[in-house]
């Protein structure tokens, strides 16, 4: 409940400032026009590579293969956790894009060139909620300090990756990425706690 009311605030403090215009739009649009300025090779390759391993269908190839490791292990309940995160939370941000309709980054030369809303971002929304996912599942099933550790570091440089790519790139603003973070982790804070709950519930009733 903590992390979705933070999370929740963190979400609504963006989008009322994205929306009422405020300083952040202002700190966007100068972020966005320094990336467009500055882009180099092969880091502009790079971050399109991340971009594109992180569209529609490298999330569904990831998801699919994760969905394919929990029934594998027969972890069920995780696997009903990644069947809602991931296509709910991408649902999610596509009904906000529609609600907030703010346009994406113009620039004279751009690196990519997309017609959709920009707020928030969709890359990052699928990113949080897969890596956040696969992080708690390795947290509670790992019990090694060290293994949890560091795969709470790398699922978060992933995520940031993600959003850093999408920045760099001028599909997103910097508010974009992290209105879809505060999005993405409230999201996946109500499927896991949902799922727990079912869980808890059902082996109660059984012994």
């Amino acid at each position: 409940m903590a992390v979705l009311v933070v999370a929740g605030i963190i979400f609504h403090e963006l989008a009322e400032a994205v929306m009422g215009q405020q300083a952040i739009t202002v700190l966007d649009m100068q972020v966005a026009h320094w990336f467009n300025a500055n882009a180099v090779e092969p880091f502009t390759s790079l971050m399109l590579g991340v971009s594109a391993w992180h569209s529609a269908l490298g999330m569904l190839l990831m998801v699919a293969a994760l969905a394919a490791y929990f029934w594998r292990v027969r972890a069920r309940y995780w696997l009903l956790a990644l069947m809602f995160s991931v296509p709910g939370g991408m649902v999610l941000n596509i009904s906000l894009k529609y609600i907030f309709q703010r346009a994406r980054p113009v620039f004279e030369e751009p690196l990519v060139t997309l017609s959709t809303y920009s707020f928030p971002s969709g890359h990052t929304t699928a990113a949080t909620c897969f890596y956040g996912l696969l992080a708690s599942y390795l947290v509670i099933a790992r019990p090694g300090w060290n293994v949890r550790l560091g795969t709470v570091a790398l699922c978060t440089m992933m995520v940031l990756l993600v959003a850093f790519s999408r920045v760099y790139l001028g599909a997103h603003y910097v508010s974009d990425v992290l209105a879809a973070m505060a999005e993405s982790i409230a999201w996946l804070a109500v499927c896991i706690t949902a799922i727990s709950t079912l869980r808890r519930r059902r082996e109660g009733r059984t012994v």
